[in-house]
């Protein structure tokens, strides 16, 4: 059964930096297109970032843009966002998800920004 566990998350303050790692398992890593998510109280989740099965495609929300860079490891089966120049409206649960699945989404790993 698919496994997606994320972690990384923290406190920090704005301008600050945080790595992100999703580990997956239960299906062949390489041979799917991953995605971050991200859920703000008292929002929908959003799409954040895309990478293709061999990492050589990203797109980003235009919200991140610049400041966050999604990458992988297929022979570590784990997906990560190295996040940088964070602000207070980055502050949300990320998810990992692989891409267009209706995968159970996991539980999350909280990044607070702190003005």
């Amino acid at each position: 059964q698919v496994q997606l566990v994320e972690s990384g998350g923290g406190l920090v303050h704005t301008g600050g930096s945080l790595r992100l790692s999703c580990a997956a398992s239960g299906f062949t890593f390489s041979s799917h297109a991953m995605s971050w998510y991200r859920q703000a109280p008292g929002k929908e989740r959003e799409l954040v970032a895309y990478i293709s099965t061999t990492g050589i495609i990203t797109n980003y929300a235009d919200s991140v843009k610049g400041r966050f860079t999604i990458s992988r490891d297929n022979a570590k089966k784990t997906v990560f966002l190295q996040m940088n120049s964070l602000k207070p409206e980055d502050t949300a649960v990320y998810y990992c998800r692989r891409w267009q699945r209706a995968d159970n989404w996991g539980q999350g790993t909280q990044v607070t920004v702190s003005s």
